[in-house]
Order: C-alpha cells, then sequence, then structure tokens
C-alpha cells in the first residue's frame, strides 16, 4: 500500500492506527444512534456500509481517500463490535451465554487464521487492490446471510433468578477498568509489532503467508487452552498470558537463523496471542457482575482497539526512526508494564478487593435484555 499510494511505511502503518482510533471514538455514539432500531437490520447494514468503503479503499489513488475511506469502515466496524457480543447474548437462553460470546471470539480467531495469510498471499501475487475487492464480497455475502438468518431467532426477554437471601458483595469498577486497560496495553505491545508483521517476518526463509498461517492456526489453541482454563485461574491466567507474550516477542529477535525455528518462534506468538482476548474478557465479565456486565462488555472494544492504535502508532514512530526489526525489544517494556498491572490486581483479589471468578453469591441475578444498558 506505501508503494501504490506513493506514500512512507510508517505513513500507511498510521491506516491501521486510524482504523483503531476510529471504532473507539465511534462505537458507542453510533450505537446510542441506532439504538431503537431492529439489530439484525444494523448489523446488515453496518456491513453493507464496510463493503462500499472497502470498494473505495481498493480503487483509491490517493492516501487521503484511502484514509477516508477506512474511517468510514471502521465507524461501521466499530457499531458492529458495540452489537455483535449483547445481540449474541440476547438470542440464546441465559446458561449459554458465555458459550455464545465463545463462539463469537472464535470466529474473530478464526477471521485471523484465514484472512490475514490469504490477504498477503494474495497481495504478493496480485497487488494489494486485491484482498479488499475480496473482503468487500465477503462483508457483503455476510450482511446478506444477516439479514436472512437473525430475523429467525427471537430475542431473549428479561429473566429474574433469585438467589439465597445473601446480599451480593458491591461491586468496584475502578478493577474492571483496570482489567480491561491493561489488556488494552497488551494489544498495545502486539500491535506495535504486528502492524509491520511482513517486515518483522523478512529474515526468515519460510514463507510470510506461511508463517502467518501458523501463527493464527497457533492463536486458535491458546482460545481453547485459555477457554478451559480462564474460568479456574481467574486473576493468575492474565499475568502468564502477559509475561508468555513477552517471551514471544522477545523471541521474534532470533528470527532467520533456522526454518524450524522460525516457525516455532510465530507459533508461541500466535498461541499466546489467542489466549489475550478470552483472559481479559473473561476477568472483567467476572469482576463486573451481572449489573454491570453489559458496560463491561462495552469496554471490551473501546480498550482493545485504544491499545490497537497506540500501538500502531507507536510501531510506526519506531520505524521511521529506526528499523521494524526494534519492534520487538521495544514492546517489552508495555508487555512488563501490563504484567506487573495484572499481578497487582491479584493479589488485590486475593485481599478480597473484587469478586472471584464466579462473582458474589447469592442476591439476585438479571438477565438484561437487549438494547436496555445495564
Amino acid at each position: 500500500m506505501a508503494d501504490g499510494l506513493g506514500v512512507s511505511l510508517a505513513q500507511a502503518g498510521l491506516l491501521v492506527s486510524a482504523w483503531a482510533a476510529t471504532v473507539v471514538v465511534a462505537s458507542l455514539p453510533l450505537a446510542r444512534l441506532t439504538a431503537r432500531l431492529e439489530r439484525p437490520r444494523v448489523i446488515a447494514a453496518a456491513l453493507v456500509v464496510v463493503a462500499l468503503a472497502t470498494v473505495v479503499t481498493a480503487s483509491a489513488e490517493t492516501y487521503g481517500t484511502a484514509m477516508a475511506s477506512r474511517l468510514v469502515a471502521a465507524g461501521a466496524t466499530g457499531l458492529l463490535w458495540s452489537l455483535i457480543n449483547a445481540h449474541a447474548a440476547a438470542i440464546v437462553p441465559q446458561r449459554h451465554i458465555a458459550r455464545a460470546a465463545a463462539i463469537v471470539l472464535f470466529g474473530g480467531t478464526m477471521g485471523t487464521v484465514v484472512a490475514i495469510p490469504a490477504g498477503n498471499a494474495i497481495a504478493q501475487v496480485a497487488g494489494w487492490r486485491v484482498p479488499f475487492l475480496v473482503l468487500a464480497v465477503a462483508a457483503l455475502a455476510a450482511a446478506v446471510a444477516v439479514g436472512v438468518v437473525l430475523p429467525r431467532h427471537r430475542v431473549h426477554t428479561a429473566v429474574v433468578v433469585t438467589g439465597t437471601q445473601r446480599t451480593a458483595a458491591p461491586v468496584r469498577l475502578w478493577p474492571v477498568l483496570a482489567t480491561a486497560g491493561l489488556g488494552g496495553l497488551v494489544l498495545s505491545a502486539h500491535f506495535m509489532v504486528f502492524t509491520f508483521v511482513a517486515e518483522v517476518l523478512a529474515p526468515s526463509a519460510v514463507p510470510t503467508p506461511l508463517l502467518l498461517v501458523v501463527f493464527g492456526a497457533a492463536g486458535v489453541g491458546g482460545l481453547a487452552l485459555v477457554g478451559l482454563t480462564g474460568d479456574r485461574y481467574p486473576t493468575i491466567v492474565p499475568v502468564v498470558v502477559s509475561l508468555a507474550m513477552a517471551v514471544g516477542v522477545w523471541g521474534l529477535v532470533g528470527l532467520g537463523r533456522h526454518a524450524v525455528l522460525d516457525v516455532v518462534l510465530v507459533a508461541m506468538w500466535g498461541l499466546v496471542l489467542g489466549g489475550v482476548g478470552p483472559a481479559v474478557q473473561g476477568r472483567v465479565m467476572s469482576m463486573a457482575g451481572s449489573r454491570h456486565r453489559a458496560t463491561a462488555g462495552s469496554l471490551m472494544p473501546i480498550s482493545m482497539n485504544l491499545g490497537i492504535a497506540l500501538g500502531a502508532a507507536a510501531g510506526s514512530a519506531a520505524v521511521d526512526l529506526w528499523s521494524p526489526q526494534t519492534l520487538p525489544v521495544l514492546a517489552l517494556v508495555p508487555l512488563l508494564a501490563a504484567a506487573t498491572g495484572f499481578l497487582l490486581l491479584a493479589r488485590h483479589a486475593r485481599r478480597g478487593g473484587v469478586l472471584g471468578a464466579t462473582g458474589a453469591r447469592g442476591g439476585t441475578r438479571t438477565h438484561t435484555p437487549e438494547g436496555t444498558g445495564t
């Protein structure tokens, strides 16, 4: 894209940062603006906007046009992320809400597994514009599927389940906000490197598309691993994931020494990344309790995309000053800071400062219907 639009590599990287920043700013206002509309229609319409804006990106002749089209697509994507998790929870029974959230997250992970290496491979053969056209067609197909399938599934009404007579412990929101923020910090470190993944992986003799397939496939494994352990060790898993990400990113410094080692290093990086989302999101949801769960859910796309924006911007600045090979070393700083923060929160939780994995026992639990807030 940098060559095709006549800009520097750092400027091209800012397309990623601007995308994420737009998601952060636009998500909540657009969700409120469309709150009275039927969710399936809004989701389908947002996908159509993504498709049309992506066609403009594919045909852009100037950097300004490409940036404007990416910002429009980012706003629609922010609206999608604001609605998808809530709607998935609203169309399943209370007992399946966690499973529905995991399926949505798994879909995003599979998108990484398939789309990124496929787009990279297509771009190397046919140029960078063709993957955007393929993405536009996929978005239109998804809009049609949403319009056909989602209206068939009714939204479950609110259900109140009364527990024992014990009063639920009050939920402190600052640990919830801190956990979401630290999750964003982990992603900022990752995207500091991943925004320039082709350049970072360049020293390896293994083809970049193949390494990206390994990366994505390992991410599915990380998602499953944290899914199995996150509820049992809710305070420790985020600490372990942050430290493991630091080790995985640091290992990228050794790329290019041996093909097998390169595959192992990239797989380790992908494995850890796959666990970041469920580790942080699971912890945030468990701490928030039923009363604040909808609010906590809206924090995740904001904090994660803010982390992506900051990471991409920091990576662009570092590439402009030094080189892509310095990025893994620089990413260690936010990763170690995040691990320290998660560790402090874990110690606070063990002292009884916040709720555990299962929340407060007893009290009243409420399933909030879609669109009613917290």
